[in-house]
């Protein structure tokens, strides 16, 4: 199904019946990522909304980096759950940009999102200030990504080697999977203006944690001790944000950063356990 927000169309997987559970994937996914996590859920009882985020899969790609700015994401998300008529969202579940994107709605929407589950990525005021020096150098491909052009013929250069050497060594075919996917016109460029509409260079300066406001629903932080792009500390340090007795956190091992793939068995019953629990108190 595809939906049209503000003049750009969305695809939208939508399955099942129940309370909604919304998944959100990041770069350079689609709604593939969760494969292993949809069926599972609507067996579950849940109705499950995952759509291709602006930019990526089969949704639309437009090249104005500002169409990609979290006000305008947040927007994309709003609409599409207006046009289906779904006031609210059981549980937003999102990885990497997406958790960044999740972490935004249930902060600023509370009404609409009645928990969150943020996989790799915690809150976003956590990730330089608190995340000190370490994530700061794991995280140098970011300002890479912001010179227009220059990142879009590096990662592509001898058949796309530099993607394949950050983040897919290991698994050549998932290499090939995305290579073809970021090969489609426009889609390198669209996927790289997440990070320019975002990534702000003073964030990276940051020592002290800006302010924000606390979340106040029940929340679950996912980390992986396989991920080589984001660390710990930023994930656990996320439990300033929110509500006393509203965090728990779990770290999963044997798994690298795409937790849904690596470990889709162990995050299927987090996610299963924590959509139906009534109490919060994990640390």
């Amino acid at each position: 199904m595809r939906v049209t927000v503000e003049g750009v169309q969305i695809q939208v997987t939508d399955l099942g019946s129940g309370q909604v559970v919304l998944l959100l994937h990041g770069f350079p996914d689609s709604a593939r990522l969760w494969k292993d996590q949809i069926p599972v859920l609507v067996e579950s009882g849940y109705r499950v909304l995952a759509p291709d985020l602006n930019g990526f899969g089969l949704s639309d790609k437009p090249q104005d980096v500002q169409l990609y700015a979290m006000p305008n994401l947040l927007k994309d998300i709003l609409g599409i759950l207006d046009q289906l008529h779904i006031r609210k969202v059981h549980c937003v579940v999102g990885h990497d940009w997406g958790a960044a994107l999740a972490w935004q709605l249930a902060g600023r929407f509370p009404d609409r999102f009645e928990r969150l589950a943020a996989l790799s990525v915690g809150h976003n005021a956590s990730m330089f200030s608190l995340g000190g020096n370490k994530q700061r150098e794991k995280s140098w491909y970011m300002l890479f990504f912001k010179f227009k052009g220059i990142s879009e013929r590096a990662l592509q250069r001898n058949d796309w080697a530099l993607l394949r050497e950050l983040w897919f060594a290991d698994d050549p075919q998932v290499a090939t999977d995305y290579i073809a996917e970021l090969s489609r016109p426009g889609a390198l460029t669209a996927a790289l203006n997440w990070y320019r509409a975002n990534v702000q260079l003073e964030q990276f300066g940051d020592t002290k944690p800006r302010p924000a406001p606390l979340l106040r629903c029940p929340v679950m932080g996912i980390w992986s001790c396989g991920d080589s792009g984001v660390l710990e500390a930023q994930m656990k340090a996320s439990a300033r944000y929110v509500q006393d007795g509203m965090w728990q956190y779990h770290q999963i091992r044997n798994a690298g950063h795409w937790i849904p793939r690596d470990a889709p068995d162990e995050l299927n019953d987090l996610l299963r356990d924590f959509l139906k629990s009534t109490s919060i108190s994990k640390l």
